[in-house]
């Protein structure tokens, strides 16, 4: 198993469209690449403007994961930054398993 964990940082005054593009378009993009993915919301102590949405996506093996990163992520990235420009910020985390009881 593979874990990538995609978190989105938006800007206070880009919340409610964010919002919007997550339940319409990500939501779907997310189910075509992934069967098993988890949305969340960040709470933090040290958020204390914007917003913070965090993916995190289950691959069966490291080479699913490289394929999403190289492939689908770029196309995801743009259509991000297409609407939002620089007030989403996008981070990626990669999670190796050392043990699971998933």
């Amino acid at each position: 198993m593979a874990i990538l964990s995609i978190t989105f940082h938006t800007e206070e005054h880009k919340i409610n469209d964010w919002n919007s593009f997550l339940e319409e378009e990500l939501l779907e993009i997310i189910k075509n690449f992934s069967r098993k993915y988890i949305i969340s919301e960040v709470e933090s102590e040290m958020l204390s403007e914007g917003k913070n949405t965090n993916v995190l996506l289950f691959f069966d093996n490291q080479s699913d994961r490289i394929y999403f990163l190289e492939n689908e992520l770029p196309h995801i990235s743009n259509k991000i930054f297409d609407k939002f420009s620089e007030s989403v910020l996008i981070f990626n985390t990669f999670l190796n398993k050392i043990e699971s009881n998933i």
